[in-house]
């Protein structure tokens, strides 16, 4: 009877043993699944923000050289186009620094009228990764300063020339101003980009201005800041809105921009962004708002024995760049002339007259309002 019983006993524990083998799973074999899991969704998130190489102008894989270029000391090519009198014959020599997402040919216009009358020659070029100037990785505040020496070097604009940059251009503008003071005849700031992590700011008016912003920037501008690494990401991710100025949004255009907007002569903007968004337009993003190696409000006086000025304008309705920090900067370098302009948004630079108004102030040291 006991032989019996302990032979249903067995055949009971093995249907159970059975039974609930389909329910448990060995603890390696789980935390060998996890761990495949796991290593998946970090393979998939390196990946999501990993940019794509960008497409070198020149290349098998990379659009046509159609401009004149200059090759620099590190083996990089910075494209770029002259406008003016012949260089020879003139004498103001200007390099112009174009803005977030634009290339040499949206400058700010130099008239031929203005050009001939006082002999002015402007050279445009493409920042590094727009256009058809190649990529700089390790691009800097500093580097694009020693991009615009060498540039004016090879292209022969002598010992002293000077620098009108708009918009994130002005923020190269400082760079040339902290590292390249001795080269410079003038120098003009117009409408430039801030970094609202520059320390001279006072906390609560950076605070203030950087709160005025649409959130999709404020937190595109977080993202460059504090996560560098995920600048690409963020700004092709589908979850949210990133940056609306590189969406061209026109929830930041102000009234007069839309104005201007409308009547500013077509030019193909394909050719900005043509070597990849990563270098040009997201580089743009780190750097400029970035951890600076100076900080503007630091600079002194580049032109102490009177030979040159250092201009910055801008429009107290501008909605890319709060009017408060610049009457800040200002107020704080009393060298620089300033200029506001009243009703005046982003562009105004490209309102007529106003150009001129910029250029003749640049290279008379006059004080001409806009």
């Amino acid at each position: 009877m006991a032989g019996k019983i302990s032979a249903a006993s067995a055949r009971a524990h093995t249907r159970k043993s059975k039974q609930n083998s389909g329910f448990k799973l060995p603890f390696g074999m789980f935390t060998t699944i996890s761990v495949v899991i796991l290593m998946g969704f970090v393979a998939y998130a390196y990946q999501a923000i990993q940019p794509p190489p960008p497409k070198i102008c020149g290349t098998s894989d990379g659009p046509p050289v159609s401009a004149p270029r200059v090759k620099l000391s590190d083996g990089r090519h910075l494209a770029y186009k002259e406008h003016g009198v012949p260089k020879d014959e003139a004498k103001y020599k200007i390099v112009f620094i174009h803005g977030f997402g634009s290339y040499r040919l949206t400058t700010i216009r130099l008239s031929q009228e203005l050009a001939e009358e006082l002999g002015i020659y402007m050279v445009s070029f493409d920042r590094p990764g727009y256009g058809e100037s190649d990529p700089n990785p390790k691009r800097t505040e500093k580097g694009i300063a020693l991009d615009v020496e060498e540039l004016a070097d090879q292209l022969g604009l002598g010992s002293k020339f000077y620098v009108l940059g708009f918009s994130m251009g002005g923020q190269a503008t400082w760079g040339c101003l902290k590292y390249i003071p001795h080269r410079l005849a003038g120098a003009a700031l117009v409408a430039p980009v801030i970094n609202y992590w520059w320390p001279g700011f006072p906390a609560n008016l950076s605070k203030e201005a950087y709160e005025k912003q649409l959130l999709q920037d404020q937190w595109t501008l977080r993202v460059s800041h504090y996560a560098p690494f995920l600048t690409y990401w963020w700004n092709t991710q589908k979850w949210f809105p990133a940056s609306s100025v590189a969406a061209k949004s026109s929830a930041i255009l102000s009234t007069q921009d839309r104005e201007i907007l409308s009547k500013i002569p077509r030019v193909d903007m394909a050719p900005v962004t043509h070597q990849g968004e990563f270098e040009s337009l997201h580089r743009d993003l780190i750097v400029g708002f970035g951890s600076w190696q100076f900080d503007p409000m630091d600079l002194e006086d580049p032109f102490t024995s009177g030979e040159g000025r250092v201009h910055l304008w801008h429009g107290d309705e501008d909605l890319f760049v709060p009017i408060s920090l610049q009457r800040y900067i200002a107020e704080k370098l009393s060298w620089i002339q300033y200029h506001e302009l009243a009703g005046s948004g982003h562009l105004f630079p490209y309102a007529d007259g106003t150009n001129d108004a910029i250029i003749k102030a640049l290279v008379l040291g006059e004080k001409q309002e806009g």
